[in-house]
């Protein structure tokens, strides 16, 4: 699981390293300032979990299913959190002004996620003898 969670981290680090640099240099003049911050928030929420994936990657004393949930709760986080946000700053490039209200809903079910995540975290924290 280690493993597992380690590449998961890896890969979704070097993605936010490359969303991150699109999002200063390649969309600057594509969209609005406020869009760039949505866009910015959705790198900076998908690095803190980067970095919450590699420290679940150190509990290798309890290999429990609480530290497996919280894996895939904030990989999950990730997708839905910072994916929406992402789409929702490049809506008015992408065309996707009616998918708007779809989109919407998806950011706080992905910060649900990471909050799920978190609580796993402190119930995988207190059960650890």
């Amino acid at each position: 699981m280690n493993k597992q969670i380690i590449i998961t981290a890896a890969l979704f680090g070097a993605v936010a390293v490359i969303l991150g640099a699109f999002g200063a240099h390649g969309l600057k003049a594509l969209i609005t300032q406020p869009q760039l911050e949505i866009w910015q928030k959705g790198v900076d929420y998908q690095f803190y979990h980067v970095f919450a994936l590699l420290f679940l990657s150190t509990f290798t004393r309890f290999k429990n299913k609480l530290i497996a949930g919280a894996y895939y709760f904030f990989s999950l986080g990730i997708v839905f959190f910072s994916g929406s946000l992402y789409l929702l700053a490049c809506r008015d490039l992408l065309g996707l002004d009616t998918l708007t209200r779809i989109i919407g809903p998806i950011t706080p079910l992905g910060g649900l996620f990471f909050i799920v995540g978190w609580v796993l975290v402190v119930l995988a924290a207190i059960r650890n003898k």
